[in-house]
């Protein structure tokens, strides 16, 4: 397959030199094929590989190449994509009114197999609003990334074999305080910032094992946590609000409504991720059918 592989680059490098796209997203692992391409296309187009954080590089693809770290779960093909893009825009990769290409394929086939044109913040497959630019007003972009990748984690595994659901709120913690209420004894009062900071790794386990809990967790602009059990009174009532969506995305909806606060729903009866702002849906990422 390997000469399928490079005919779908060579035919995106192509699409994306027509269209005048910023990048080539690239979602599938054709890193081989990438190596061996002439070196004057290799730095004439923007490459964005999407690959988890274990996976390295070779050097000389490393220094010409940028690279969006996925959680190490199943994902669907649209659903990498779908993340690829919300970290690309809040690491200011992306912004609105860009266009991407996106190489696409289905990992045990082994070859990309479909090729996208993407234009951010107006594609709504991929994020359901169109107000992006404002993302993450409140809250660090690595904090952002790091706690998408725990929900995505613990949307696919779930917690001792056991499905959970849960909301994580980013941002502006000390208003998201003054709209909620504690439902039980704080879990990380008395701790450092940093032993409650969600880029400490070893964190974690702990936040899969409190995802048990009701209410929701707050953590502020630099990733650590405030509290965890926590009941959000701004529920949002409006009749443009998706169908389908449960108690815990509308208290989501309702708290980034009225803070300038992200949040994060597991869902435990589906197993899909969304993320809110502005009282709005920003992306919803579906858990691959098992």
């Amino acid at each position: 397959m390997k000469s399928v592989n490079k005919m779908m680059i060579e035919s995106a490098v192509k699409l994306a030199e027509e269209v005048k796209a910023g990048c080539i997203l690239v979602c599938v692992n054709v890193i081989d094929e990438l190596a061996r391409l002439p070196e004057e296309i290799k730095k004439s187009v923007n490459f964005v590989l999407v690959m988890q954080e274990q996976d390295e590089l070779p050097e000389d693809l490393a220094a010409i190449t940028t690279k969006l770290n996925v959680p190490g779960v199943n994902l669907t093909r649209v659903g990498k994509i779908k993340i690829a893009i919300a970290k690309g825009i809040v690491s200011g990769l992306f912004k609105k009114g860009d266009k991407l290409i996106c190489l696409s394929g289905i990992p045990k086939f082994g070859y990309a197999d479909s090729i996208f044109f993407i234009d951010v913040g107006r594609e709504f497959e991929i994020l359901t609003s169109d107000d992006i630019n404002n993302v993450v007003e409140a809250v660090q972009p690595e904090v952002f990334n790091a706690m998408l990748n725990i929900a995505c984690e613990l949307a696919a595994q779930g917690r001792e074999s056991r499905k959970v659901g849960t909301v994580f709120v980013l941002g502006d913690d000390e208003k998201v305080m003054q709209l909620s209420r504690q439902m039980i004894i704080n879990p990380f009062k008395g701790y450092s910032e940093e032993d409650r900071n969600i880029l400490n790794p070893e964190l974690e386990e702990t936040i899969k094992e409190l995802s048990a809990i009701d209410g929701a967790f707050i953590i502020n602009a630099q990733g650590a946590i405030v509290t965890a059990g926590r009941h959000l009174n701004a529920a949002l009532e409006s009749k443009d609000f998706p169908s389908g969506l449960g108690s815990r995305h509308i208290a989501a909806a309702g708290i980034t409504n009225v803070t300038k606060a992200v949040a994060m729903v597991v869902s435990q009866s589906t197993g899909n991720v969304s993320v809110f702002k502005n009282g709005k849906l920003f992306v919803s990422i579906e858990k691959p059918v098992e």
